[in-house]
Protein backbone atom coordinates (compact mmCIF):
# COMPACT_ATOMS: atom_id res chain seq x y z
CA UNK A 1 0.00 0.00 0.00
CA UNK A 2 1.58 3.35 -1.21
CA UNK A 3 1.62 5.64 1.82
CA UNK A 4 -0.25 9.06 0.79
CA UNK A 5 -0.84 12.35 2.38
CA UNK A 6 -3.07 15.55 1.84
CA UNK A 7 -2.09 18.82 0.51
CA UNK A 8 -3.72 22.18 1.62
CA UNK A 9 -5.99 21.57 -1.64
CA UNK A 10 -7.31 17.87 -0.43
CA UNK A 11 -5.73 16.27 -3.31
CA UNK A 12 -3.71 12.88 -2.03
CA UNK A 13 -0.11 12.76 -3.16
CA UNK A 14 2.52 10.35 -2.95
CA UNK A 15 5.18 10.36 -0.44
CA UNK A 16 8.08 9.73 -0.63
CA UNK A 17 9.83 6.58 0.54
CA UNK A 18 12.49 8.52 2.35
CA UNK A 19 10.07 9.96 4.09
CA UNK A 20 7.89 7.06 5.05
CA UNK A 21 10.79 5.48 6.47
CA UNK A 22 11.73 8.37 8.62
CA UNK A 23 8.52 8.89 9.70
CA UNK A 24 8.24 5.52 10.80
CA UNK A 25 11.31 5.95 12.41
CA UNK A 26 10.29 9.08 14.18
CA UNK A 27 7.03 7.33 15.17
CA UNK A 28 8.21 4.58 16.80
CA UNK A 29 10.58 6.43 19.23
CA UNK A 30 8.33 7.67 22.40
CA UNK A 31 7.21 10.90 22.12
CA UNK A 32 9.41 12.05 25.85
CA UNK A 33 12.28 10.23 24.17
CA UNK A 34 11.60 12.60 20.55
CA UNK A 35 11.69 15.61 23.23
CA UNK A 36 14.69 14.54 25.12
CA UNK A 37 16.77 14.19 21.74
CA UNK A 38 15.80 17.34 20.26
CA UNK A 39 17.03 18.97 23.49
CA UNK A 40 19.99 17.64 23.23
CA UNK A 41 20.28 18.63 19.43
CA UNK A 42 18.93 22.58 19.83
CA UNK A 43 21.35 22.83 22.69
CA UNK A 44 24.52 21.82 21.10
CA UNK A 45 23.53 23.30 17.91
CA UNK A 46 23.26 27.08 19.79
CA UNK A 47 26.73 25.63 21.55
CA UNK A 48 28.26 25.57 17.98
CA UNK A 49 26.60 28.88 17.01
CA UNK A 50 28.02 30.98 19.94
CA UNK A 51 31.04 29.62 18.29
CA UNK A 52 30.20 31.52 14.41
CA UNK A 53 29.08 34.85 16.24
CA UNK A 54 33.19 36.42 15.26
CA UNK A 55 32.80 35.66 12.29
CA UNK A 56 28.92 36.06 11.00
CA UNK A 57 27.32 38.01 14.12
CA UNK A 58 24.55 36.89 15.91
CA UNK A 59 21.92 38.11 13.26
CA UNK A 60 23.94 36.80 10.74
CA UNK A 61 24.03 33.20 12.20
CA UNK A 62 19.99 33.50 12.95
CA UNK A 63 19.57 34.19 9.06
CA UNK A 64 21.86 31.51 8.42
CA UNK A 65 19.97 29.10 10.56
CA UNK A 66 16.86 29.65 9.48
CA UNK A 67 17.60 29.71 5.92
CA UNK A 68 19.23 26.48 5.32
CA UNK A 69 16.48 24.85 8.22
CA UNK A 70 13.97 26.42 5.63
CA UNK A 71 15.63 24.85 2.79
CA UNK A 72 16.32 21.17 3.75
CA UNK A 73 12.65 21.24 4.79
CA UNK A 74 11.30 22.09 2.08
CA UNK A 75 13.53 19.41 -0.07
CA UNK A 76 12.41 17.29 2.33
CA UNK A 77 8.61 18.00 2.49
CA UNK A 78 8.24 19.66 -0.55
CA UNK A 79 4.54 21.72 0.66
CA UNK A 80 2.29 22.79 -1.50
CA UNK A 81 2.28 26.36 -1.65
CA UNK A 82 -1.49 26.78 -1.79
CA UNK A 83 -2.30 26.98 2.69
CA UNK A 84 -6.02 26.53 3.51
CA UNK A 85 -7.64 29.76 5.21
CA UNK A 86 -7.39 27.02 7.73
CA UNK A 87 -4.24 27.02 8.56
CA UNK A 88 -2.57 30.06 6.78
CA UNK A 89 -3.12 32.28 10.04
CA UNK A 90 -0.67 29.79 12.08
CA UNK A 91 1.40 28.99 9.56
CA UNK A 92 2.37 32.64 9.35
CA UNK A 93 1.92 33.23 13.19
CA UNK A 94 4.67 30.39 14.22
CA UNK A 95 7.48 31.55 11.59
CA UNK A 96 7.28 35.29 12.91
CA UNK A 97 7.36 34.42 16.72
CA UNK A 98 10.32 30.79 15.69
CA UNK A 99 12.01 34.30 13.78
CA UNK A 100 11.69 36.05 17.01
CA UNK A 101 12.59 33.58 19.07
CA UNK A 102 15.96 33.13 17.39
CA UNK A 103 16.52 36.61 17.12
CA UNK A 104 16.35 37.36 21.04
CA UNK A 105 18.33 33.86 22.34
CA UNK A 106 20.72 35.09 19.89
CA UNK A 107 21.08 38.28 21.13
CA UNK A 108 20.95 37.12 24.77
CA UNK A 109 23.57 34.02 24.33
CA UNK A 110 25.80 36.91 22.75
CA UNK A 111 25.63 38.22 25.99
CA UNK A 112 25.36 36.51 28.75
CA UNK A 113 26.57 32.81 29.18
CA UNK A 114 24.70 30.04 27.37
CA UNK A 115 23.20 28.33 30.00
CA UNK A 116 22.00 31.43 32.01
CA UNK A 117 20.08 32.71 29.03
CA UNK A 118 18.10 29.11 28.85
CA UNK A 119 17.63 29.01 32.09
CA UNK A 120 15.37 32.34 32.06
CA UNK A 121 14.19 31.54 28.86
CA UNK A 122 12.81 28.80 30.23
CA UNK A 123 10.27 30.91 32.21
CA UNK A 124 8.00 30.84 28.85
CA UNK A 125 7.47 26.56 28.82
CA UNK A 126 6.99 27.05 32.91
CA UNK A 127 4.22 29.50 32.66
CA UNK A 128 2.79 27.44 30.04
CA UNK A 129 3.08 24.05 32.18
CA UNK A 130 2.04 25.80 34.81
CA UNK A 131 -1.11 27.67 33.42
CA UNK A 132 -2.25 24.21 31.44
CA UNK A 133 -2.18 21.99 34.70
CA UNK A 134 -5.07 20.66 36.47
CA UNK A 135 -3.20 18.01 38.58
CA UNK A 136 -1.56 18.70 41.61
CA UNK A 137 0.98 16.21 40.58
CA UNK A 138 1.67 18.14 37.26
CA UNK A 139 2.49 21.49 39.43
CA UNK A 140 4.77 19.31 41.39
CA UNK A 141 7.17 18.55 38.43
CA UNK A 142 7.19 22.19 37.42
CA UNK A 143 7.87 23.31 41.02
CA UNK A 144 10.58 20.92 40.81
CA UNK A 145 11.80 22.19 37.90
CA UNK A 146 11.66 25.63 38.86
CA UNK A 147 13.97 24.71 41.59
CA UNK A 148 16.52 23.85 38.81
CA UNK A 149 15.86 26.67 37.20
CA UNK A 150 16.79 28.99 40.43
CA UNK A 151 19.96 26.76 40.88
CA UNK A 152 21.22 27.29 37.57
CA UNK A 153 20.96 31.12 37.60
CA UNK A 154 23.29 31.18 40.47
CA UNK A 155 26.42 32.00 38.19
CA UNK A 156 29.27 34.15 38.98
CA UNK A 157 30.67 37.32 37.56
CA UNK A 158 28.30 40.41 36.39
CA UNK A 159 25.38 39.42 33.78
CA UNK A 160 25.16 41.75 31.35
CA UNK A 161 21.18 43.39 32.21
CA UNK A 162 20.37 43.57 28.25
CA UNK A 163 21.16 40.32 27.71
CA UNK A 164 18.89 38.90 30.39
CA UNK A 165 15.80 41.37 29.09
CA UNK A 166 16.35 39.34 25.28
CA UNK A 167 16.61 35.89 26.78
CA UNK A 168 13.03 36.82 28.89
CA UNK A 169 11.99 38.25 25.33
CA UNK A 170 12.87 35.03 24.20
CA UNK A 171 10.70 33.03 26.82
CA UNK A 172 7.92 35.01 25.75
CA UNK A 173 8.14 33.45 22.32
CA UNK A 174 9.14 30.35 23.63
CA UNK A 175 5.58 29.98 25.26
CA UNK A 176 4.00 31.15 22.22
CA UNK A 177 5.92 29.29 20.23
CA UNK A 178 4.96 25.59 22.12
CA UNK A 179 0.59 26.65 21.78
CA UNK A 180 1.57 27.19 18.57
CA UNK A 181 3.27 24.28 17.53
CA UNK A 182 0.38 22.37 18.92
CA UNK A 183 -2.13 24.21 16.77
CA UNK A 184 0.35 23.70 14.05
CA UNK A 185 0.49 20.06 14.02
CA UNK A 186 -3.14 20.15 13.97
CA UNK A 187 -4.40 22.19 11.34
CA UNK A 188 -1.66 20.56 8.83
CA UNK A 189 0.05 17.13 7.74
CA UNK A 190 3.12 15.89 8.42
CA UNK A 191 5.82 18.11 8.33
CA UNK A 192 4.46 20.37 5.35
CA UNK A 193 3.42 23.37 7.95
CA UNK A 194 6.66 23.39 9.48
CA UNK A 195 8.17 23.76 6.18
CA UNK A 196 6.45 26.38 5.38
CA UNK A 197 6.82 28.48 8.67
CA UNK A 198 10.39 27.50 8.79
CA UNK A 199 10.61 29.29 5.00
CA UNK A 200 8.38 32.42 7.04
CA UNK A 201 11.17 32.78 9.66
CA UNK A 202 13.90 32.90 7.14
CA UNK A 203 12.31 35.47 4.79
CA UNK A 204 11.61 37.70 7.96
CA UNK A 205 14.85 37.03 9.35
CA UNK A 206 17.11 37.72 6.33
CA UNK A 207 17.47 41.12 5.83
CA UNK A 208 18.95 41.88 8.99
CA UNK A 209 21.23 39.19 9.19
CA UNK A 210 22.24 40.63 5.46
CA UNK A 211 22.43 44.14 6.88
CA UNK A 212 24.64 43.38 9.89
CA UNK A 213 27.40 40.67 8.66
CA UNK A 214 27.34 41.22 4.16
CA UNK A 215 29.30 39.04 2.54
CA UNK A 216 30.77 37.10 5.60
CA UNK A 217 27.81 35.39 5.15
CA UNK A 218 29.09 33.64 2.11
CA UNK A 219 32.44 32.48 3.19
CA UNK A 220 32.54 28.61 2.55
CA UNK A 221 33.54 27.55 6.44
CA UNK A 222 30.51 29.95 7.70
CA UNK A 223 28.13 28.61 5.20
CA UNK A 224 29.31 25.31 6.44
CA UNK A 225 29.18 25.73 9.91
CA UNK A 226 25.73 27.42 9.30
CA UNK A 227 24.47 24.21 7.86
CA UNK A 228 25.60 22.24 10.92
CA UNK A 229 23.94 24.82 13.19
CA UNK A 230 20.89 24.65 10.74
CA UNK A 231 20.32 20.99 11.51
CA UNK A 232 21.10 20.65 14.86
CA UNK A 233 18.98 23.59 16.15
CA UNK A 234 16.05 23.81 13.84
CA UNK A 235 15.50 20.90 11.75
CA UNK A 236 16.11 17.93 14.28
CA UNK A 237 14.46 19.43 17.05
CA UNK A 238 11.75 21.19 15.91
CA UNK A 239 10.19 17.91 13.89
CA UNK A 240 10.82 15.83 16.73
CA UNK A 241 8.84 18.47 18.67
CA UNK A 242 5.89 18.74 16.64
CA UNK A 243 5.72 15.45 16.11
CA UNK A 244 5.27 14.61 19.75
CA UNK A 245 2.97 17.59 20.30
CA UNK A 246 0.88 15.75 18.23
CA UNK A 247 0.56 12.92 21.01
CA UNK A 248 1.42 14.61 23.97
CA UNK A 249 -0.73 17.62 25.60
CA UNK A 250 1.10 21.00 25.49
CA UNK A 251 1.55 21.16 29.72
CA UNK A 252 3.67 17.99 29.35
CA UNK A 253 5.51 19.17 26.69
CA UNK A 254 6.59 21.96 28.49
CA UNK A 255 7.75 20.64 31.94
CA UNK A 256 9.38 17.82 29.77
CA UNK A 257 11.50 20.71 28.06
CA UNK A 258 13.10 21.74 32.22
CA UNK A 259 15.74 20.05 30.94
CA UNK A 260 16.49 22.45 28.69
CA UNK A 261 18.76 24.81 31.02
CA UNK A 262 20.58 21.72 32.13
CA UNK A 263 21.84 20.30 28.96
CA UNK A 264 22.40 24.31 27.45
CA UNK A 265 25.00 24.09 31.13
CA UNK A 266 26.53 20.79 30.23
CA UNK A 267 26.48 21.67 26.54
CA UNK A 268 28.95 24.88 27.87
CA UNK A 269 30.64 23.26 29.99
CA UNK A 270 31.97 20.65 26.45
CA UNK A 271 31.71 23.43 24.12
CA UNK A 272 32.37 26.83 25.24
CA UNK A 273 34.26 25.53 28.51
CA UNK A 274 31.91 27.39 30.68
CA UNK A 275 32.13 25.79 33.84
CA UNK A 276 29.33 24.38 36.16
CA UNK A 277 29.29 25.17 40.12
CA UNK A 278 28.03 22.81 42.54
CA UNK A 279 24.64 24.05 42.49
CA UNK A 280 24.23 23.89 39.07
CA UNK A 281 25.03 20.22 39.09
CA UNK A 282 22.32 19.83 42.16
CA UNK A 283 20.15 21.60 39.43
CA UNK A 284 20.59 18.97 37.16
CA UNK A 285 19.36 16.63 39.32
CA UNK A 286 16.44 18.56 40.00
CA UNK A 287 15.45 18.97 36.28
CA UNK A 288 16.18 15.41 35.43
CA UNK A 289 13.63 14.29 38.46
CA UNK A 290 11.30 16.87 37.29
CA UNK A 291 11.45 15.13 33.54
CA UNK A 292 11.16 12.10 34.67
CA UNK A 293 8.01 12.95 36.57
CA UNK A 294 6.25 14.38 33.91
CA UNK A 295 7.20 11.78 30.99
CA UNK A 296 5.28 9.00 33.82
CA UNK A 297 2.49 11.48 33.94
CA UNK A 298 2.30 11.63 30.14
CA UNK A 299 2.11 7.43 30.14
CA UNK A 300 -0.66 8.03 32.16
CA UNK A 301 -2.82 10.73 31.03
CA UNK A 302 -5.93 9.00 29.17
CA UNK A 303 -5.88 9.25 25.43
CA UNK A 304 -8.76 11.98 24.17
Amino acid sequence: MVSVYTDSGGRSLPRPRLIALAGRSIGAIPPPVQVLIGILSLQVGAAFAKQLFAAAGAMGTVALRLFFAGVVLMLLWRPSLRVSRHALPVVLAYGLVLAAMNLCFYQAIARIPLGIAVTIEFLGPLVVALAGSRRLLDALWALLAAGGVVLLSETRGDVSLVGMLFALAAATCWGLYILLTAALGNRTSEGNGLALAMSVAAIAVMPVGVVESGSSLLHPSVLLIGLAVALLSSVVPYSLELEALRTIPPRVFGVLMSLEPAVAALAGLVVLGEALKAPQWIAVCLVVAASIGAARSAKNTPEV
